[in-house]
Formats: structure tokens, C-alpha cells, sequence
């Protein structure tokens, strides 16, 4: 099943201001991967935001609205803009690497970004 994950990644931004995010994001991939849960149906993200000590009511809130839809806007934006089409792209000084990859692929592409004196890499 395909479901859409407009609302868990609404939810994952304010995870991130609550600093909870990797584990957020971490059940929110085991709930759709390996349980087949519907990550786009409010009462699966409030029981995944309760099994991590998350306020399952606030979180309801923050979908109800849509605190975090322009803040999700922005990142789609900015994908878009540096030409990412595919999920997981892997970004370092203006090199991309799309879809899985080998942990050696991803090697070079940090250690040419280091070469050229960048210290910086994004993952979306």
C-alpha cells in the first residue's frame, strides 16, 4: 500500500523542535516498512507519537492546524530547487547520489565534498 505521508512529515518538523525527531522518524519508517501501518491516518501517528513519550492530543493539534504545513512547504521548495526528484538524495557540494547506495558510494560522495573543502552534507 502507498500511503501519503503529508501529515507524518508535518509531524516529523515538530518532532524536530522537540528534539525527538530521529526517533520520531525512526517508528515512523518500522509503522509503514515493517507493520504496514497507514502513516497518513491521525490515530496511527498519535499512537506512534505516544510510544515515544510524544503528547498524542498536541500532536493531534499541531494536524489539525497544520502548525508545521508552511514550514513542510519550505523544504519542498528548497528540494525542488537544488533538483531533487527521488527520495532518499544524498547532497554534498553540488554532487547528488539518488536511491539506496552501497555505504561506498556514499563514502566518495562525502570525500569528494571534504576535497573541495566543504564541510557540509544534507540528506532529504
Amino acid at each position: 500500500m502507498t500511503y501519503n505521508s503529508r501529515r507524518a512529515t508535518e509531524l516529523s518538523k515538530w518532532a524536530e523542535d522537540l528534539e525527538r525527531d530521529n526517533a520520531f522518524h525512526d517508528a515512523v519508517f518500522r509503522a509503514y516498512f515493517a507493520e504496514g501501518l497507514n502513516i497518513a491516518d491521525v490515530a496511527v501517528l498519535k499512537d506512534l507519537c505516544q510510544g515515544l513519550g510524544l503528547d498524542p492530543d498536541e500532536a493531534e493539534r499541531v494536524l489539525t492546524e497544520r502548525t508545521y504545513e508552511q514550514a513542510v512547504n519550505d523544504d519542498w521548495a528548497y528540494s525542488r530547487k537544488v533538483g531533487v526528484t527521488a527520495v532518499p538524495t544524498f547532497l554534498a557540494s553540488g554532487r547528488s547520489v539518488v536511491g539506496a547506495q552501497p555505504y561506498d558510494m556514499l563514502e566518495k560522495l562525502v570525500r569528494l565534498a571534504m576535497e573541495k573543502g566543504q564541510n557540509y552534507c544534507e540528506l532529504t
